[in-house]
């Protein structure tokens, strides 16, 4: 899966905001989740149109953009 067909960015869509394909769910969520303490499957269980492999490469895409050698 790439980042184009995890989320997408739409001006008709919460304003442009980037969310998980296909849903109205803001990717910076998860990321407050996480970083509030929740884990993946509370995120999970309050978003139900967000599904686990979607979220989890979405956290790993974001972790590989992180570590890669510059």
């Amino acid at each position: 899966m790439t980042a184009q067909s995890l989320i997408m960015s739409d001006p008709e869509v919460l304003g442009g905001t980037p969310v998980f394909n296909g849903t109205r769910v803001p990717v910076a969520t998860l990321f407050d989740y996480l970083e509030d303490d929740y884990s993946l499957e509370e995120f999970l269980e309050c978003f139900p149109t967000v599904s686990r492999e979607v979220a989890t490469r979405v956290l790993e895409q974001s972790k590989e953009a992180l570590l890669e050698p510059s």
